[in-house]
């Protein structure tokens, strides 16, 4: 037995509470063990620590898996009656047997004749403040990402000249405004609704002289391109009548070089009140670019006019702090996503979260991580992050022509193994954002390989985004290009009537079967390399996923009960690139 690939912590993603009454337990292993017991039970039901006594436990067989790469992990779910749970792991491969403690392995006859206290495993409370517990509405959201400037112009005349709004063949450029406002969000909240929308998460509203507004000058002012405060207000207002949450962009790590502490640390360096709220090392800085490259002063990705904000000072954690009451307590938002959430410290995610839960227990937290992120997701910090290393293994199967339906599996295991239940049914799950490539172009305009991606992310845990204008199939290279203007025109016309249909019906399948949102996961061999096949399934009912991304059609062995979504489908086979979703 390969006992070096064996693992397990009594904490994080390996032991934690579900709820107050149940506690995940989970072993990872290599293949080459066959079965395991997982021995628990109450740490003093056969007497107290030292006092001399034998304790026993309840064997449970440890049966849910999910196979990775290179690993098995297994789980249990116990309900330990006191909130306390002392438990050991039992090993079994097809020629040995060992026994897992804290401290190491021991082989049936040391077990048997070890003598003394063994270093059990030990969770030693379920206390309730320490659940990982998000807010029910995020697993049930389908949220939207507005781009402001480049989704609605209202018509309203700013003072502000704006770029032409360009047509969808049109490459984007940081370069210029064109225009898109928060009333012209809220004259399309009608049309979110209508597609099955009941999340916004805008980009950046403060004020900022760029269009992407990720360099901040005022943290309580609405830009003035996209408005006033009465605005936010209104729309908020008029978004909650429909069922519409709403989620700003809090871009903390960083400010704009515009920003009033900035420009004061600029002016009179360490005889700023300022200079402490950011991370300078060399002052005066120079006249010419590279100031930070040359390590000047810290910023982000070494943009010189995006400096870094110093968030283990207590004076910035304040400040924030306030900034976010005043965006709850006059906006009435219902979630933050935190840019660049990676690197503010831990210290200012935990302060900014009591505040913001204190305001609304019901709040979400997103933050920007594109890796593991369980430092960040143990209930006192985030909710969520967005989900980028989903976005990567969806898109690998449909364009490495070498990874197969079994390294789907395995990736796809690795995902749900990095963080706990709760936190897989909200995370952060999109496709295309502002920041990536658009689904559309990606997928080589293919239109098949398009949907079968979406119908993937839409049959997966947690919470999903779609990026404004990838429910038409806008199409948009990399950052900036991916921020073409949203082709209203066209879709007033009707031209995209079809595409629309197919995106609502994607997100209705969704929304009415809770299975496909948070239910357990198990995937099934189609005997074709490229033919993906799993089933979403709880105790009430389960339904079976099938993408095809083979080179021809697949036949389906049986009929389901009922289809919710389905392309490329007809007398018995699945068309190449098609997709089917059914109760079974």
């Amino acid at each position: 037995m390969n006992l070096a690939a064996v693992y397990h912590i009594s904490a994080d993603n390996y032991c934690y509470p579900l709820n107050e009454n149940e506690l995940v337990i989970k072993l990872r292993t290599d293949f080459d063990v066959e079965k395991i017991e997982l021995v628990w039970g109450d740490p003093f039901e056969w007497g107290l620590f030292g006092s001399g006594g034998s304790w026993n436990g309840e064997h449970v067989e440890m049966t849910n898996t999910l196979d990775l790469q290179c690993h098995k992990i297994w789980q249990s779910v116990v309900s330990p009656k006191y909130k306390r749970c002392r438990y050991y792991f039992i090993l079994h491969s097809k020629n040995e047997t060992f026994y897992m403690f804290e401290d190491g392995f021991k082989n049936p006859e040391e077990f048997e004749s070890y003598k003394g206290r063994r270093q059990d495993f030990f969770f030693p409370w379920i206390n309730g403040s320490d659940i990982v517990n998000p807010a029910d509405w995020v697993n049930e959201t389908v949220w939207y990402q507005v781009f402001p400037d480049r989704f609605c112009n209202s018509g309203k005349n700013r003072g502000i000249k704006y770029h032409n709004w360009s047509a969808p063949d049109k490459k984007a450029s940081n370069a210029y405004l064109c225009g898109g406002d928060l009333k012209g969000v809220e004259s399309k909240l009608d049309y979110l609704k209508e597609l099955g929308i009941t999340g916004i998460y805008f980009t950046p509203i403060n004020k900022s002289p760029s269009n992407h507004k990720y360099n901040t000058s005022d943290y309580m002012k609405i830009d003035p391109s996209f408005g006033e405060e009465e605005d936010l207000k209104n729309l908020v207002n008029e978004a909650h009548k429909r069922g519409i949450r709403v989620m700003l962009d809090g871009v903390f790590n960083h400010c704009g070089s515009d920003f009033a502490p900035w420009q004061d640390v600029v002016k009179k360096g360490k005889e700023s009140r300022f200079f402490d709220w950011f991370m300078v090392n060399k002052y005066p800085f120079s006249k010419i670019a590279g100031k930070s490259r040359r390590g000047e002063y810290y910023s982000f990705a070494f943009v010189d006019d995006m400096p870094k904000l110093n968030t283990n000072n207590p004076e910035v954690v304040n400040y924030f702090k306030k900034v976010c009451t005043h965006w709850v307590k006059n906006y009435d938002i219902d979630a933050i996503r935190l840019d660049v959430s990676d690197e503010v410290s831990h210290s200012f995610n935990k302060q900014l979260r009591k505040t913001l839960f204190d305001l609304k227990p019901d709040f979400f937290i997103c933050g920007e991580t594109w890796h593991n992120s369980i430092a960040w997701l143990r209930g006192d910090e985030f909710d969520s992050i967005m989900n980028y290393s989903l976005q990567e293994i969806i898109d690998s199967f449909w364009h490495n022509e070498n990874m197969t339906a079994k390294d789907f599996e395995h990736q796809i295991g690795f995902c749900c193994d990095q963080y706990m239940i709760q936190t897989n049914n909200v995370m952060f799950n999109l496709l295309d954002s502002h920041d990536t490539m658009r689904l559309m172009t990606r997928s080589g305009n293919n239109e098949d390989i398009f949907y079968q991606e979406l119908c993937t992310l839409f049959t997966l845990n947690g919470t999903v985004c779609i990026y404004y204008g990838t429910e038409v199939g806008l199409e948009g290279g990399y950052d900036p290009d991916c921020r073409r203007c949203m082709p209203w025109r066209q879709i007033e016309k009707g031209q995209y009537d079809r595409r629309l249909e197919t995106m609502k019906n994607i997100i209705a399948m969704r929304k009415n079967n809770r299975e496909l949102r948070c239910g357990e996961i198990r995937f099934v061999d189609s005997g074709d390399d490229k033919v993906l096949i799993y089933e979403k399934y709880s105790e009430k009912k389960t339904f079976r996923i099938i993408l095809n991304n083979s080179s021809k059609d697949f036949k389906i062995g049986s009929q389901m009960k009922k289809t919710v979504f389905q392309r490329k489908f007809e007398n018995g086979y699945l068309g190449v690139h098609g997709c089917l979703v059914g109760e079974v």
